[in-house]
């Protein structure tokens, strides 16, 4: 493992019994016997293939992404502003967050409250994603330096990251290696996340290789395996990512349940001055995390924390007019959450009626039973179709039953695919 060091460093709310008439005919009225449900992320995310898995009468929902980077690039100012209530301290001193900090944050989503008005809704009820603030990382994390074996567990608990880079200079607030540079900041952070994985890899190599196989099938997985982790392992130390390794499905799923850090979507965040917000190109700094995230095959958004911070403490009619002031249309939330959704291949569909209007998150490509089982199993085991209106159709006819009489809605079985924006009714019987 030293020596791989040494080389690498030198080379580079429950959820109540659903009401009929937002998702379909019940047949029977189905109990929720878990008072953790909670309904922002119905599916528990898997990056080799892209699916979900269920357990009794829930769906495991917990999506996080994970808010990392250097002390003081505004990473807790970021994580304050755009989680509401958020606790974290954003002090000018390195590992003031030293447990991480947990907050869900609604998606910002117009259509939800113009279908709610069309229904004439009671209530409406968001998708959401949970963001995870973990306290500042350091050169020599993966050794123990700063706090960083726990901040590493940390980030290995979530599903994607997203690295705070500071793109502005402030000689307030003093950077942790002097000087404003983020490469080497972006550097930093991956080289501590590959020393992690390559020291977990060479570890689970050795144990596969004393491993005697009990059956013909188990000798196939950990075959499959061992070639992922020997391929992962090259890459790795010539300085890639895991993610950016060329696996098979097989081979993706066989290392899931390692959780490598460098395995997960990263989005690098470009934290810039207020006066660079609205024309981030023209930044050196904002530049050179653009060219990095390409190479790294990874997304990137521009935000002002500290403008995020300033849009917090104003009603949202001034939040509007400030931000027209400085040149953009959108707050940092609605830019940073579209890019995850987007990165992850993430969509939304809604279900609409009197009792509510919400907004359920899927992945890109699940089918309408898939789609059913986020809001229950058993919307999934008894599916019997699905009636489908998409969302501009929708509002044209101005409810569903006008939809029906004019054609617009559509009867799809189990092979229909669930499009973004989809308005739907499920019918099923368990």
């Amino acid at each position: 493992m030293a020596a791989t060091r040494a080389f690498y460093r030198t080379t580079t709310n429950q959820l109540l019994n659903p009401v009929p008439d937002a998702i379909g005919f019940i047949h029977k009225r189905i109990p929720l016997q878990s008072s953790s449900f909670s309904p922002h992320l119905a599916f528990r995310w898997q990056w080799g293939k892209r699916s979900y898995s269920s357990s009794g009468s829930k769906i495991s929902m917990s999506l996080k992404a994970g808010i990392v980077g250097l002390p003081n690039v505004g990473k807790s100012t970021l994580f304050n502003a755009v989680v509401e209530n958020g606790k974290a301290q954003a002090a000018n001193f390195p590992f003031c967050t030293i447990e991480p900090n947990v907050g869900i944050v609604a998606v910002p989503d117009p259509r939800l409250n113009v279908l709610s008005k069309l229904c004439k809704s009671q209530r409406s009820v968001p998708a959401s994603i949970e963001f995870v603030d973990i306290a500042g990382l350091v050169k020599g994390a993966s050794q123990g330096e700063g706090l960083g074996n726990k901040f590493l567990s940390h980030i290995r608990e979530v599903d994607s990251i997203l690295q705070v880079v500071r793109c502005f200079d402030d000689n307030d607030i003093v950077h942790v290696s002097g000087k404003i540079d983020p490469r080497s900041d972006i550097d930093v952070i991956n080289l501590e996340l590959v020393f992690s994985d390559l020291d977990q890899i060479e570890k689970r190599l050795d144990k596969l290789k004393k491993s005697k196989a009990k059956d013909s099938q188990s000798k196939v997985k950990e075959d499959a395996e061992k070639s992922a982790l020997e391929k992962i392992l090259k890459d790795l130390t010539d300085g890639k990512p895991a993610r950016t390794t060329a696996l098979t499905d097989y081979e993706k799923e066989s290392i899931h349940h390692l959780c490598l850090l460098t395995m997960k979507p990263v989005i690098y965040v470009a934290n810039v001055a207020e006066s660079e917000l609205a024309e981030p190109s023209k930044n050196s700094y904002v530049r050179d995390v653009m060219d990095l995230a390409k190479e790294m095959q990874s997304g990137i958004v521009t935000i002002s924390a500290q403008v995020e911070s300033e849009l917090t403490e104003l009603p949202h009619d001034e939040r509007i007019e400030y931000l027209k002031s400085l040149g953009v249309d959108e707050s940092g939330l609605g830019n940073l959450i579209r890019a995850t959704y987007s990165l992850l291949g993430l969509r939304t569909y809604f279900t609409s009626g009197e009792k509510e209007t919400r907004a359920w998150t899927i992945l890109s490509g699940m089918t309408a039973p898939q789609a059913a089982g986020v809001i229950h199993s058993d919307f999934e085991k008894g599916f019997i179709r699905a009636e489908t209106v998409a969302y501009k159709d929708f509002v044209t006819a101005g409810s569903l039953a006008s939809a029906r009489e004019k054609g617009l809605l559509k009867s799809e079985g189990k092979e229909y695919i669930v499009n973004e924006g989809d308005v739907m009714l499920f019918r099923f019987n368990v």
